[in-house]
């Protein structure tokens, strides 16, 4: 038996080495694609869209070469992985590294530790991330199991939204006029519309199963702008893991997913084999004032034995402003492990999230009134520097870049969530405002949506360099005496990097600041972050050598 365990080991260690690719190549370029009666250039990664899907061990470092053979500046994020004390990999334009010009090459170290499930990589320079994206699927290291069933299949899922001019046209337009920029024509799945949209009837996804078999569907929102409910006609669906962790098994019909999260979902073929199943996504949107893309996407699940199938089911979706049904799925996901939360804090920072209005020559913009629409923090519409990022600038102690005066409590104190505000709350101040953290602090941030901006909207914010866990959910005002004894989870709250502000409601996130460096958190509503919902999180050297950044590559991308 020795003998036996021993060869086993050795062999599943040549396996290890031989299957992890270690070094890739990400050549960005323009391809041509034919969508909704209509051929556009898009910019893709080696020519796919969705891009390729990596596959690591957990712990592994890979290295990625980007190499920008477009007409646009680019950078590329690894979203959901932290990279210890590594920011210079981390990829958001002029926060952690100028852009890749075109022509330029950058290496990024992606350097994998406490990530277990699906994470995702993604374009962060301007809106490029439309079709710059795809998803990083992570293994358990040779000789430890998964905490569920070994799935028998596996499947990319990329939820995305498609328009039919140019993406760097709807950017321009939204920029120059202060208006919100134009909706999306199509929502898609794995890139593809599906047949309710125009000339899409061959433009549908297609997933082949087996009866008996289980699935394990790895999926990512990768839209610019919607939240989805998403469903399986007659399946169930088991969420196992959620933004690169473990969670606890939940059982669903539907699940709610954010731009930027991840959700691994096993998928039971249990159902009638001789009958196919549409898959269908729409957007959750709570806003009464504001538009979106109110359409369906839909794809086929089909069973082996189901190719001449003559009946179909559509799955059924909750309604697209059904605020109890999203927040519902949101809340009750819970992570694998209970007990892991720091009862004990160090560092309380409350920030509203808001839109707003900003004054415009001659009120000759296209947002309300004549004004320019804008988003912030605690009032702060963050701008983003141009000419040098702010990791070189802390690093090298350039002046000038970025202030340390990021409030740690709202600067306007007032209902919040009040049916009716005062136009003077809604125009924002415009800063480069950064929050320095001591290495080691246990941090919790509250996020308090407000009803400016027509009544307010959900946000789904993402911090760069952490997982979070989810401490605190609700609705009205947060009340610093009394949420924190009846409406927190210390047990075991789920373990994220994006989480979702209800709609004039609040959340509540706690992390410890181990891992030095400069690092991003924003609103993944991409017009959200282009209007400034940002802020900057510096979090100090410790006294360790471990406790301290690592130098800069010496090929990063220069400045100009």
């Amino acid at each position: 038996m020795p003998h036996s365990f021993s060869h086993f080991f050795l062999i599943s260690l040549f396996l290890y080495t031989k299957c992890i690719a270690h070094r890739y190549t990400f050549t960005v370029k323009e391809v041509p694609y034919n969508k909704l009666c209509s051929t556009k250039k898009i910019l893709t990664v080696n020519g796919q869209f969705p891009g390729p899907v990596l596959k690591v061990y957990k712990g592994d470092t890979i290295y990625v070469n980007v190499r920008n053979r477009a007409s646009e500046n680019i950078t590329m994020h690894w979203h959901g992985v932290e990279q210890p004390r590594n920011p210079w990999s981390d990829g958001p334009e002029y926060i952690t590294q100028c852009p890749i010009r075109p022509g330029s090459d950058f290496m990024y170290e992606v350097i994998f530790s406490i990530e277990d499930a699906t994470v995702w990589w993604h374009a962060h320079s301007s809106w490029t991330r439309a079709t710059v994206h795809g998803l990083i699927f992570i293994y358990p290291r040779p000789g430890t199991f998964l905490p569920f069933p070994k799935p028998d299949h596996e499947i990319p899922l990329v939820l995305g939204e498609w328009w039919k001019e140019d993406v760097r046209e709807v950017v321009e337009q939204f920029i120059r006029t202060g208006a919100d920029p134009n909706v999306s024509d199509a929502l898609t799945i794995n890139g593809h519309p599906g047949f309710l949209y125009p000339c899409s009837n061959s433009d549908t996804f297609e997933l082949t199963v087996e009866k008996g078999k289980t699935y394990r569907i790895r999926m990512v929102n990768a839209a610019m702008n919607l939240i989805f409910f998403f469903s399986i006609a007659k399946h169930s669906l088991t969420v196992v893991a959620a933004d690169g962790h473990y969670t606890k098994p939940l059982n669903a019909t539907y699940i709610t997913i954010s731009p930027g999260q991840t959700l691994d979902v096993l998928l039971h073929a249990d159902q009638n084999p001789k009958r196919t199943y549409y898959m269908a996504a729409r957007a959750y949107h709570s806003s009464p004032v504001i538009r979106f893309n109110n359409s369906t996407t839909i794809g086929i699940l089909r069973y082996i034995s189901s190719s001449n199938a003559k009946t179909s089911s559509y799955p059924s979706l909750p309604n697209y402003n059904d605020t109890s049904a999203a927040f519902g799925f949101f809340t009750n996901i819970k992570s694998l492990y209970s007990g892991q939360v720091r009862v004990k804090i160090s560092r309380r920072i409350i920030s509203t999230v808001s839109l707003n209005l900003l004054a415009c020559p001659n009120n000759s913009c296209q947002g309300p009134n004549g004004l320019r629409l804008a988003a912030s923090m605690n009032n702060i519409s963050f701008v983003t520097p141009n000419h040098v990022d702010i990791l070189k600038a802390y690093y090298l102690h350039i002046k000038g870049v970025y202030g340390t005066r990021f409030p740690a409590f709202p600067p306007l104190v007032f209902n919040f969530t009040a049916d009716d505000q005062p136009l003077i709350l809604q125009t924002s101040r415009l800063a480069t405002e950064v929050k320095m953290i001591k290495y080691g602090e246990a941090v919790e941030t509250v996020f308090q949506g407000t009803s400016l901006g027509g009544g307010g909207i959900d946000h789904p914010m993402h911090l760069h360099g952490f997982s979070f866990y989810i401490v605190g959910f609700g609705f009205g005002n947060y009340n610093v005496t009394k949420d924190p004894s009846s409406n927190y989870n210390l047990k075991d709250p789920p373990y994220r990097n994006t989480a979702t502000v209800p709609r004039n409601g609040w959340i509540a996130i706690r992390f410890i600041a181990n891992n030095p460096g400069v690092w991003f958190m924003h609103c993944h509503f991409d017009r959200h972050l282009t209007w400034g919902m940002n802020v900057v999180f510096i979090v100090e050297n410790g006294r360790g050598i471990n406790q301290q950044m690592l130098p800069p590559p010496p090929d990063l991308p220069p400045c100009y």
